[in-house]
């Protein structure tokens, strides 16, 4: 083991592929070498639309197409998904283990990595115990990687330190839907946006990253149902809305809490609904009763005629749709957030029934699944909790082994840990923290004090570059497994090609690291095998087999005794726990407010054209040439105080940290609010972002921190942030 401290500074070399030249298929991917056509999934964002590949004579993948009759997208792709082929190319692909050497990385064997990963572990767990150590699971990866992971952590490192990027996304979606409703996804499926006579969009722009779904939204709209935006920016879908109310970040609850109150002093609750299927409904009539529209104009920004004007049209409907996306959960506030869409829906009776409902935009391909699969500290696969007695008795029967007792660290709390000390070791593999995790000083840090940092890898994405070993993982389109998107529609990928070079699916290396260190706990022989044995531990999937799922163009959990074909819509008749619980929240502001020397708020958003942290559709040619490498929106009038011009080189500073980018003249932001991306590393906007978090979830507030724009000299070049940072290379 060595400290990162000792070591190099510069991103290292190492060897890459820069042909098409693949091993001979494992056994979970038995490909013939002949011209053929593979049916698929998008791996994209969480509509999970369908996708053929098509294969030339030498097993290569060579074209990507629509799937014409997918029961989601319905034969239509993305700029994104049109793009795949590139995302998975070998440029780039990282082929084979890699080992840090003093100077970069030097190319080892299978048995040497995972022989030295072991030995490692298992000093580090003998000396400091089990709970040094951590995994970060991925919303890229499959499910079966996903249950692997999670199986990897508790029954052979011993420890409940299991997480992924849900954390700084819809981990709020998962704990306020399951404390209200008591399960945590999407009610409805997609296509109820037909049936919907009003659709609300809260916090997201489906058209950027959603974009078929966003698509439909727009074709529902021209079908007669009425559209609400609620956002601070001007997306595309405010522009086309009915009635668009822009607040100010942050301000979510006080405007729902407005609209209850106006629903509620008009009578215009479900009264029946709320009677039959809901509790605590006078505590909640109580805490909204005098928060009115005008109380908090002041606090949200937008006229008390049109929260009255939203309240009745979303009430009176009979079939009303909210989706939301990370505008409602990436905040301090962002359980309390769900907590109050979910007390809304409920009512006004919008819940239950096609073209009704709340709908979270999952933004990864299998965000849902990775969920689903208990890859978080406090749950195991199917939610059930590992500090319930009997579902520690009840997995530590059928694993074969002694489970940890108590909840483990988030990914944020391990990277606390690693810099207090008392994390040693992390296993990670298909996210990019050191790029989207918040403060990006403060995660690479963290990942330079670890004794040991294992990833797993398509490409050298920033975080690769700070670990010890560099494992080739397999794409989506070289090997076999299931994603869960937005919808809970869990559907089957297939291998188009062989895994590039030695790469491995992320169930495989950890299987065989699991038998480096003595335990068979991960004793599979191929993915469905994987898939079988969490469907027998997950109610809600205990109906599905592989088969079924190739039969059905996938299922929607929950898929059991009780709904055999899978359930389209959530809560018909009943809530997993009897009754609703109407919770009452109340606004919290922001955790950062603007000042002299820091005067405007920062939000993230995404682009159309990109995705994440840039690894996949930055390879892409088509993708890379649409939008310059970092920008930042900022309104007209504050540019005008700046001495700021379209393209001008800004400078971005806030208490965290400094970038340097390119800005974007837009009246799609608001006077006082900037907007940056965070798909680019040479302008990452997590290096300002804030930590503060959601008391319950551990949700970073990336959505506002203030920030400090000056324009730089004209011909100036904005420089990356490993050259600000005195680095040689990226």
């Amino acid at each position: 083991m060595k400290s990162h401290q000792q070591q190099s500074s510069q991103a290292p070399t190492s060897p890459l592929s820069n042909s098409l030249q693949s091993t001979p298929a494992n056994q979970d991917n038995p490909l013939s070498i002949q011209s053929r056509t593979v049916q698929t999934i998008c791996p994209f964002c969480g509509v999970g639309c369908g996708m053929l590949l098509s294969c030339n004579e030498q097993g290569q993948v060579s074209g990507v197409s629509p799937l014409a009759h997918h029961p989601i997208s319905q034969g239509k792709l993305c700029e994104k998904g049109w793009s795949s082929i590139y995302a998975i190319s070998p440029d780039n692909r990282i082929t084979q283990p890699l080992k840090r050497s003093r100077d970069g990385f030097v190319a080892v064997s299978w048995d040497e990595a995972l022989s030295e990963i072991s030995e490692a572990l298992t000093e580090i767990i003998e000396e400091f115990g089990p709970n040094a150590t951590g995994v970060i699971s991925s919303a890229r990866a499959t499910n079966e990687d996903n249950y692997a992971a999670q199986k990897f952590a508790r029954a052979v490192l011993g420890t409940n330190n299991i997480d992924h990027c849900a954390r700084i996304c819809h981990s709020p979606t998962v704990a306020g839907l399951k404390q209200v409703l008591g399960s945590g996804a999407m009610t409805n499926s997609a296509k109820d946006l037909f049936e919907a006579q009003v659709i609300v969009v809260i916090g997201a722009d489906p058209t950027s990253n959603h974009s078929v779904l966003g698509g439909q939204i727009m074709r529902a709209k021209l079908e007669g149902a009425k559209l609400i935006v609620i956002d601070p920016r001007v997306t595309r879908l405010a522009k086309l809305a009915d009635l668009h109310l822009q607040l100010n970040p942050g301000s979510n609850i006080a405007l729902i809490n407005a609209m209850m109150q106006v629903i509620i002093s008009n009578q215009w609750h479900d009264k029946d609904f709320i009677a039959n299927r809901c509790e605590g409904f006078e505590a909640l009539k109580k805490q909204v009763e005098n928060i009115t529209p005008e109380s908090v104009e002041s606090i949200t920004g937008i006229d008390s005629e049109q929260i009255r004007q939203a309240a009745q049209a979303y009430s009176q409907a009979d079939r009303s749709m909210i989706f939301y996306g990370m505008g409602i959960t990436q905040f301090v506030s962002g359980t309390s957030n769900v907590i109050a869409l979910a007390d809304l829906a409920l009512i006004c009776g919008q819940m239950g029934k096609s073209g009704s409902g709340i709908n979270p935009l999952r933004g990864q391909n299998n965000v849902q699944g990775a969920c689903d699969m208990g890859c978080l500290p406090n749950v195991y696969p199917g939610y059930q909790r590992v500090d319930d007695p009997a579902m520690q008795q009840r997995f530590s029967e059928r694993w074969g082994c002694e489970v940890a007792s108590s909840p483990g660290l988030t990914s944020l709390g391990m990277t606390k840990a690693a810099l207090a000390g008392s994390s040693r070791a992390q296993i990670l593999f298909g996210e990019d923290p050191v790029v989207t995790d918040p403060d990006q000083n403060h995660v690479r840090e963290a990942y330079k004090s670890l004794d040991l940092l294992v990833v797993a890898e398509l490409t050298m994405t920033e975080t690769a570059k700070l670990a010890d070993y560099i494992l080739p993982a397999a794409s989506f389109a070289e090997k076999s497994g299931t994603f869960t998107n937005c919808e809970r529609r869990v559907q089957r990928i297939n291998p188009a090609m062989s895994p590039l070079g030695e790469s491995k699916a992320d169930w495989q290396w950890l299987q065989a690291l699991a038998e480096k260190m003595g335990s068979h706990a991960l004793s599979w022989t191929n993915s469905e095998e994987v898939f079988d044995e969490m469907a027998a531990l997950t109610p809600s999937y205990q109906g599905m087999t592989y088969t079924k799922l190739a039969e059905h163009d996938g299922l929607q959990w929950p898929c059991n005794e009780s709904a055999p074909e899978g359930t389209a819509v959530l809560h018909q008749k009943t809530f997993p726990i009897g009754r609703a619980r109407l919770t009452p929240v109340h606004y919290v502001p922001i955790a950062e407010s603007t000042d002299e020397q820091y005067p405007l708020i920062l939000t993230t958003n995404r682009l159309h054209f990109h995705y994440g942290c840039g690894s996949m559709t930055r390879k892409s040619p088509l993708l890379e040439r649409e939008i310059p490498p970092g920008i930042l929106f900022i309104h007209p009038q504050d540019a005008d105080r700046l001495g700021i011009a379209l393209y001008s080189p800004v400078g971005v500073r806030s208490r965290r940290g400094y970038i340097e980018t390119r800005a974007m003249i837009s009246t799609d932001v608001p006077p006082g609010v900037v907007s940056m991306p965070y798909h680019f590393k040479e302008a990452p906007s997590n290096q300002l972002t804030n930590t503060a978090q959601d008391p319950i979830t551990k949700m970073p507030e990336l959505k506002a921190c203030a920030v400090a724009v000056e324009v730089l000299p004209a011909g100036h070049q904005p420089s990356a942030i490993w050259q600000l940072q005195g680095e040689e290379t990226e």
